[in-house]
């Protein structure tokens, strides 16, 4: 996406109001969290209602909902309203699954139908992750990291196999870093982090205790402090200079899961990329060094069954 449809989409919320939606629900009051899911569960259906409608829907007010559609961006519910029919019809238009997928496992649910909305949100996770992503904010990241004398990143659960992952790229290009998934370890790296190093917190939520305190912990030693999330007003970025944010589709099922984990591992390559070209020499020869380190080594000699197998065991 170029600069002139960034600016497009972020001054029209009727272009990326389900990215609005998700990124704004830890913020809703309760009843307007409600609202939220009954949309985002099946945006062409709720576009068809009327507001009493969806409120009966959600179990609340008509008052709710007008308020709901203020918190999103909309000058009132037919704003709204006009908008979810815009995206339902872009999202039929990219293919999507004609069955919205459920909160939990739908054991009606066909092979086919498992695998053409794993893969169809998965896919929309990586497109509004760009469309979405503050390239300004993007820069900052990049330049921190590689000016940082060492990077610590943390993270728990999926987030810590992607923290893992971003610790790995930085080491085959000879950076400094270290991943921690546990909170006594990740605590004890963090309170020793300096004003020359980077900490960076991985949470979906933005709320993962463990990964919060870490990095509220990384920025009070002086490290500069980076948040990558799916929610901009999550807690997480109370305590972070710099922040990432994901476009993804979370379901309390897998491919929820799956779908933010995807948009946290493209973000974790735009860095490393972005970090490998600030250096681009020195990078291209640690990873050629660390790449004939291990592809070089022998591989065992295998044996033959039989008699020539057992003499090798003897």
């Amino acid at each position: 996406m170029d600069d002139q449809s960034r600016e497009s989409s972020s001054a029209d919320p009727t272009r990326d109001v389900l990215v609005r939606m998700r990124a704004a629900m830890p913020s809703l009051q309760p009843a307007e969290h409600r609202v939220a899911e009954v949309v985002l569960r099946d945006p062409a259906a709720a576009a068809q209602l009327s507001i009493t409608d969806l409120a009966e829907s959600a179990s609340t007010s008509v008052a709710t909902v007008a308020r709901f559609s203020h918190s999103v961006g909309f000058g009132g519910y037919p704003q709204l309203r006009l908008a979810l029919a815009g995206a339902a019809a872009r999202e039929s238009a990219l293919g999507g699954p004609r069955r919205q997928p459920p909160a939990d496992l739908d054991e009606a649910a066909t092979t086919e139908d498992i695998v053409a909305t794993i893969v169809h949100h998965e896919v929309r996770a990586l497109q509004e992750t760009a469309e979405h992503l503050d390239l300004a904010a993007l820069d900052a990241a990049i330049q921190a990291v590689a000016g940082a004398g060492r990077v610590d990143v943390f993270g728990v659960g999926a987030s810590g196999m992607v923290a893992e992952d971003l610790r790995y790229k930085l080491h085959r290009i000879g950076r400094i870093a270290f991943a921690w998934n546990e909170f006594h370890a990740a605590m004890t790296a963090a309170v020793l982090l300096g004003e020359h190093d980077v900490a960076i917190g991985i949470s979906h939520s933005g709320s993962t205790t463990d990964v919060v305190e870490t990095l509220a912990a990384a920025k009070e030693a002086g490290a500069t402090t980076i948040a990558l999330t799916n929610f901009a007003t999550s807690p997480i970025v109370d305590h972070a200079d710099i922040v990432l944010t994901t476009a993804a589709r979370e379901t309390s099922f897998r491919s929820g899961a799956l779908a933010s984990r995807t948009a946290q591992l493209a973000l974790v390559d735009f860095l490393f990329v972005g970090v490998a070209r600030t250096a681009l020499d020195d990078a291209t020869e640690a990873l050629a060094r660390t790449h004939q380190a291990v592809s070089g080594r022998r591989q065992p000699q295998r044996t033959r069954k039989g008699r020539n197998s057992k003499e090798t065991r003897s």
